[in-house]
This record gives structure tokens, C-alpha cells and sequence, in this order.
């Protein structure tokens, strides 16, 4: 069933990873939120508010929304390796948003990359805290898989999911992080 069109549809889907927020709006997916509690639901349906300017509509059948759960659903089982997507970046800009658009094209399923190797992609070599801070604020985490980015020595680095939802990810995939230089 389709509802108001004008606000972003939003629904909850268990992952192996726990419960995820999907939210999708006409152009696109707009957010992934990792574990989905009621409180979370509600500051990311907040943030959703009042960076969009409309209200979210709770449509678990909407059609924004079934190709996001059947992809997603994929790559849980392990049947997917490169999501295809329509996303929606409003949710960010500038120096994050071009950062996640190279994660998203640039670091394929099973590889992970440097903070100080993505900055580098994008032409800004000495700014991987700056990528950091890119990673934490990704709306679109797994789609957008910030999980495969890790600390030069091999490190797992910070994750908005916490590391063992990060370890997990990688796990999937088949990668354990291994010293970049």
C-alpha cells in the first residue's frame, strides 16, 4: 500500500546484524539505522523530520521500499555482493558526501580500504580524520559500506554500529582486516 508520497516510508527489518531501520523516499534510499529500538526509531524518524521537512509514514509494503528488503535480505544470505540501488543523498554534502559516493562505487564486496586510502581517492590525501568523520555520519551504512573501511595497520577503526557489528560485516565477506602497508 502506497501513503503519502511527500514523506519519506520507513519500515523495520530483522538483518544478521539485528533489526535496521530502511527509510526511502521517491528518489531513493535516504537512511539505514542499525538496531532498531523503539528509541532509535524515534531520533532517526526525528532527524528524518527535520532534515526533509517531511513527516515519515511507517509502510512496511511500500513499493520505495521492496527492492531495498529484498537486497538487503540477499546479502545477509550471502547471495549479493553489489547492491543496485537508487540512493538519496540529502542526508548529506560537501567532503562527506563525495567520500561516500566513492566507498559506495570504488571498495567492492570482500576489499576494505584506509581512511588515509579513501581520502587519497578523492583527491585529499592528508585527510583521513576527515574521512573518519565522513563514515560516522554515513546515512546509508551497508548499501554504503563504510564497514570496509579500516586503519592502516589492519585495525578495525570506529563504526557507528559498534565493532562487532563491523566484525560481522567483514566476516560476510569473507575479509578479516590485513595490515595496508
Amino acid at each position: 500500500m502506497e501513503s503519502d508520497a511527500r514523506g519519506p516510508h520507513w519500515t523495520v527489518v530483522e538483518s544478521g546484524i539485528g533489526a535496521l531501520l530502511l527509510a526511502a523516499t521517491d528518489t531513493g534510499l535516504v537512511t539505514v539505522a542499525f538496531h532498531a529500538r523503539p528509541a532509535v526509531c524515534e531520533a532517526v524518524l526525528e532527524g528524518l523530520r527535520s532534515r526533509l521537512g517531511a513527516e515519515p509514514v511507517h509502510a512496511p509494503d511500500s513499493a520505495r521500499l521492496a527492492e531495498p528488503v529484498r537486497q538487503l535480505g540477499a546479502y545477509f544470505a550471502g547471495t549479493l555482493r553489489e547492491f543496485g540501488l537508487p540512493l538519496d543523498w540529502s542526508l548529506s554534502s560537501g567532503f562527506p558526501r563525495e567520500v561516500l559516493r566513492e566507498l559506495a562505487s570504488g571498495v567492492p564486496y570482500g576489499t576494505v580500504v584506509g581512511y588515509g586510502g579513501l581520502a587519497a581517492r578523492v583527491g585529499q590525501p592528508g585527510a583521513a580524520q576527515a574521512v573518519g568523520a565522513a563514515m560516522g555520519s554515513n546515512p546509508l551504512p551497508v548499501v554504503v559500506p563504510c564497514h570496509r573501511v579500516v586503519e592502516s595497520d589492519g585495525g578495525l577503526g570506529g563504526f557507528g554500529g559498534g565493532l562487532e557489528t563491523k566484525r560481522r560485516l567483514l566476516e560476510l565477506e569473507g575479509v578479516l582486516p590485513q595490515p595496508l602497508f
